[in-house]
């Protein structure tokens, strides 16, 4: 089963002026409402969470948008925070967290621009968040998040671009990802060892 959504815990994000905690059963779950009900940003919210750095595919022009900035007798809010809770039953998570059947990832934005960022509520960086979702199928440009006109996207998308969501779902893009780092850490050893090497010359 993976990796699944239980709960989603929304304050000061976007239309989300109180505390909301939204809850997903097993099974298909359904977010119904009205136009303008604030069903998009749930998703938005979700996208965020799981590290989203555009403002625009949250459908603002700056970051800050995304704090709720007060309506009719409310006021706006100084910051905006999203946790959201996973199950983690069949331990798809990376081996670090296996031992947790719930996993939980929290993210803030402060008006000063500051951010926050935690996973059990222990702070760590946006790369570790971005890091536990790797070749689980979640995350923010991944197959678990299908908008609209976004199948025909794919079908007609250039061919290294299909290959990528076939990477993330085969579970090699984590691996991809480390070697890429590791060649770039090791061709900056041999930048740093040929710089010292030209140094012990002129000292000779």
């Amino acid at each position: 089963m993976g990796m699944k959504i239980k709960e989603v815990k929304v304050f000061g994000f976007k239309s989300f002026a109180e505390k909301t905690d939204l809850s997903f059963q097993p099974g298909i779950t359904a977010i119904v409402g009205p136009n303008g009900c604030g069903k998009s940003n749930v998703i938005d919210a979700i996208r965020w969470a799981m590290g989203e750095l555009s403002a625009k595919q949250l459908r603002g022009a700056l970051m800050e948008d995304i704090i709720f900035n007060g309506s009719e007798g409310i006021k706006p809010t100084g910051v905006a925070e999203v946790s959201l809770i996973f199950s983690n039953d069949d331990g798809i998570a990376p081996p670090e967290y296996h031992e947790f059947s719930e996993i939980q990832v929290t993210r803030r934005l402060f008006r000063s621009g500051e951010s926050e960022y935690y996973i059990n509520k222990i702070p760590c960086r946006l790369k570790d968040i971005a890091e536990l979702f790797m070749d689980t199928g979640l995350g923010t440009k991944t197959y678990s998040m299908v908008e609209q006109g976004k199948v025909e996207m794919i079908l007609n998308s250039k061919p290294q671009d299909r290959r990528f969501l076939i990477e993330e779902a085969a579970g090699v893009t984590k691996y991809k990802n480390r070697k890429k780092e590791a060649s770039s850490k090791i061709e900056s050893t041999k930048q740093n060892l040929i710089r010292l090497s030209d140094i012990i010359g002129e000292i000779k």
